[in-house]
């Protein structure tokens, strides 16, 4: 695991999406990127984060800005999520063992109600054109998130 900043080029990554594609780095140059990372499909927390940002979606576009989610969740979950929830945002999944959130750092150990256990700490990248790192957002609350990554957009 590397530690990554503001400045940082973005790590390379090749995610599965839910259409049984495939989303890399590679993919996302040429537009800045919003990537938000969550723990889990259909949980109160990351539904209202995914639906949050898919309710912005078009002012994100109208700020050159693209989205992602992105967890662990199968592709077929990812599936399931987006229908149920009427999500406009592209999600892909990070599930393969030592994938992007390792190499982040925001996979990790984490507790609750005296559990401790391995999971994704909710956090939000901001990339520009070129896949470098504009701003990170690490430990999310998401209350008020997307709107507050979207004034950023709009500014950058």
């Amino acid at each position: 695991m590397t530690t990554y900043a503001e400045g940082d080029a973005f790590p390379e990554f090749t995610m599965e999406t839910p259409d049984g594609g495939t989303v890399t780095k590679a993919d996302l140059l040429g537009k800045k990127t919003v990537i938000f990372f969550y723990p889990k499909d259909n949980t109160p927390g990351c539904t209202t984060e995914a639906k949050d940002f898919s309710a912005l979606k078009s002012e994100f576009e109208k700020a050159g800005t693209q989205l992602l989610g992105v967890s662990k969740d199968s592709a077929r979950k990812h599936q399931n999520f987006i229908a149920k929830h009427d999500l406009t945002v592209d999600l892909a999944t990070d599930a393969e063992e030592a994938g992007l959130s390792d190499e982040l750092g925001i996979w990790g150990e984490k507790k609750n109600y005296g559990r401790t256990y391995m999971g994704m700490i909710r956090s939000t990248y901001f990339l520009d054109a070129e896949g470098k790192i504009l701003r990170i957002w690490p430990k999310v609350r998401v209350k008020d998130h997307a709107a507050e990554v979207l004034a950023a957009a709009q500014g950058a």
